[in-house]
């Protein structure tokens, strides 16, 4: 997204009161600036439930832009953040968000490079969550011990439905203890 496409956008952010959904798929965000403009423009948005920011490559900082502006929502239920080349210390971020949602109920961060740190920050969150049904985490790498955080939360945490694990270089006794760790029975584990 260009310069001056994304200011018309932020401005336009700033001013609406009736958008409830943004969908930004690819849309080329990239650099921190823009990723930062756009969080400025959300800092104070109390309208939009759903924002979709797939395959924008927003990276750490950006990703640490957007957390932060988001850090005092109260309307967003959903957030998609797949593919956008965060690390650990971007989750790191947005574990302290989903710690302390009262409202986030769908978080995917799909194809990240998310390793057993980073893991082990949303286990942490998700010890405190009371919201979150869905974290799609599908192709991040979280390897065994990524894996094993989990679990340990999953011992604790009622309210996940749906867990997405898959292609995470998880082995199958550590896929068997995350299957027998789930305190709620809902929970649904894609594997």
């Amino acid at each position: 997204m260009e310069e001056e496409k994304i200011q018309h956008l932020t401005g336009a952010l700033r001013n609406n009161t009736a958008l409830t959904e943004l969908d930004l798929w690819k849309n080329e965000i990239e650099t921190e600036e823009r990723a930062q403009d756009l969080a400025n423009a959300l800092r104070n948005n109390t309208t939009i439930t759903n924002l979709h920011l797939r395959a924008n490559r927003v990276g750490v900082k950006g990703a640490q832009h957007v957390a932060d502006a988001l850090r005092n929502n109260k309307t967003l239920i959903e957030l998609d953040l797949s593919y956008d080349l965060l690390g650990d210390e971007a989750i790191q971020s947005l574990a302290d968000i989903l710690r302390n949602s009262n409202t986030l109920i769908d978080l995917n961060l799909c194809g990240n490079e998310i390793g057993s740190e980073g893991a082990q920050h949303l286990a942490d969150a998700l010890r405190d969550n009371k919201t979150l049904s869905k974290l799609s985490l599908y192709g991040c790498k979280i390897g065994n011990a990524g894996a094993q955080y989990l679990a340990d939360a999953l011992r604790i945490n009622t309210t996940l439905t749906e867990l997405s694990l898959s292609n995470n270089e998880v082995d199958e006794a550590t896929r068997h203890v995350v299957d027998t760790s789930k305190k709620s029975t809902k929970l649904v584990i894609g594997w």
